[in-house]
């Protein structure tokens, strides 16, 4: 009986794997319909976009203001993130918990985020409270009490977050790839020292706001089910705030070339890679979509090229991948992975190669054709919610496109050509231009990354 019942598991076994390695083909998506919107600007100039979307009787509500890291000078890094923990502490009529409080009744709460070219924050409630939550954020945004006696704690949660982050191999190696592409630039500094991030004071915080917060920075987005007469509401709840500052931008300078920086982690198991360059290709470019095409089959998903190379076959490493990433007016193309500390080297070399075939031959229909699928997948399903909704709203006004950019979006992917993938990488991912920064043990690592030293100029 105990044979019987093996051979019957041994046989399930099989028919599973059998399953997995003949997976159904996946589908078309269908091109991603943008939701009906209204786009209007106010007396002081903020933007405002209100779209309804979804059944279900629930609206988010966000406010992108753009500024963040980007708008910080070299000896105000993370002063972004103290304002925004600030702006959290209350009103000048509300004190924190009775912002919070009146959040609940809604059924929602506030979130906030500093982030690198704009900041947010929002709220997502029923539907009937739609009008309540205008008010509420409108009150948060304008009349923010940036109270002196919550400093000190706020900046020790910061201390401490700082610590944690820096503590990892990850931000170690991030800290060191931003500064070593971006130079002289904030996208390239990601964070303080803590030296300097006790020096901020409540004067400080009040200048960096006073700079960068107001109705002209402002865009609010409203998505879900909601009553029209919502505009109205919206247009009294911000009537009074000042335009105050321009939107202010400044595009970063890149450095595009061969460099090898190690950084010592005595002990490491594992040495954290992280390879790439910056790419002159915006959203608004036409190779944009053909290079994410390109990332996603070289190292952007699962079943990518660089992934089934050092991990399923070579078991180098459990989760690498790779990425396109764009900020204003500057896009970067990067290979993260921790690897195994005696294959580091091994790893970057099939990297590399990875590139270089694709520079070389384009993949077959079927490959790019699964690729084009999962793009399409991912694009529809990332829309299927309001915060989703919003997020591509937020990506067009950043980059300056229009609604056109979503519409066709799935059909673009589906019409890159395996040409067109060769062209991207031989054109925009050269090894030999790479910047490579690896944490791991120095003394294990340092001599089989002679080979990428970079060459000296003659």
């Amino acid at each position: 009986m105990k044979i019987s019942m093996l051979a019957i598991l041994i046989a399930a076994s099989s028919l599973i794997a059998q399953e997995r390695e003949a997976a159904p083909p996946l589908g078309t998506p269908k091109p991603f319909a943008v939701p009906a919107g209204d786009t209007f600007t106010l007396p002081n100039g903020m933007k405002v976009t209100l779209a309804q979307y979804g059944a279900v009787p629930i609206v988010s509500i966000r406010a992108d203001i753009a500024f963040g890291h980007a708008n910080e000078s070299a000896d105000q890094v993370w002063l972004s993130d103290l304002l925004i923990e600030l702006i959290k502490e209350g009103t000048t009529s509300l004190t924190a918990q009775q912002v919070a409080n009146e959040a609940a009744r809604m059924g929602g709460q506030l979130n906030f985020n500093a982030g690198t070219d704009s900041s947010s924050a929002g709220i997502e409630v029923l539907s009937e409270f739609t009008s309540d939550a205008v008010k509420l954020l409108g009150e948060v945004l304008q009349h923010p009490k940036l109270p002196p006696s919550e400093l000190e704690r706020v900046r020790s949660n910061l201390l401490r977050q700082l610590s944690v982050q820096l503590a990892t191999p990850q931000a170690q190696a991030n800290q060191v790839f931003a500064a070593t592409l971006y130079p002289d630039h904030p996208y390239g500094r990601l964070f303080p020292t803590e030296t300097q991030l006790k020096q901020y004071g409540m004067e400080d915080v009040r200048k960096f706001h006073a700079a960068n917060l107001g109705a002209q920075r402002t865009h609010l987005y409203v998505v879900g089910r909601f009553d029209p007469a919502v505009r109205k509401t919206i247009e009294t709840a911000f009537a009074d705030w000042s335009a105050g500052p321009p939107i202010a931008r400044s595009p970063a300078n890149s450095v595009a070339k061969p460099t090898l920086v190690v950084v010592d982690r005595p002990g490491a198991v594992q040495s954290t890679l992280r390879i790439g360059l910056p790419i002159a290709v915006t959203p608004a470019d036409t190779d944009y979509i053909p290079l994410e095409v390109t990332n996603t089959l070289l190292g952007g998903a699962f079943t990518s090229r660089i992934t089934n190379n050092i991990r399923e076959q070579k078991g180098y490493t459990y989760s690498p991948f790779s990425q396109v990433l764009a900020r204003f007016h500057t896009t970067r193309w990067q290979e993260s992975a921790d690897v195994t500390t005696k294959f580091t080297a091994d790893s970057i070399r099939e990297i590399f190669s990875e590139v270089n075939r694709l520079r070389k031959d384009p993949p077959d229909s079927k490959e790019l054709k699964g690729i084009q699928n999962l793009l399409g997948g991912i694009f529809v399903l990332r829309n299927s919610s309001n915060q989703g909704i919003i997020g591509q709203f937020s990506f067009l006004d950043l980059h300056g496109l229009s609604e056109d950019y979503l519409k066709t979006y799935v059909q673009k992917v589906n019409s890159v050509s395996r040409a067109d993938i060769q062209r991207i990488t031989e054109s925009y991912l050269n090894p030999g231009k790479m910047t490579l920064v690896v944490v791991g043990d120095k003394a294990k690592i340092e001599d089989s990354l002679k080979p990428y030293q970079p060459k000296p100029d003659r």
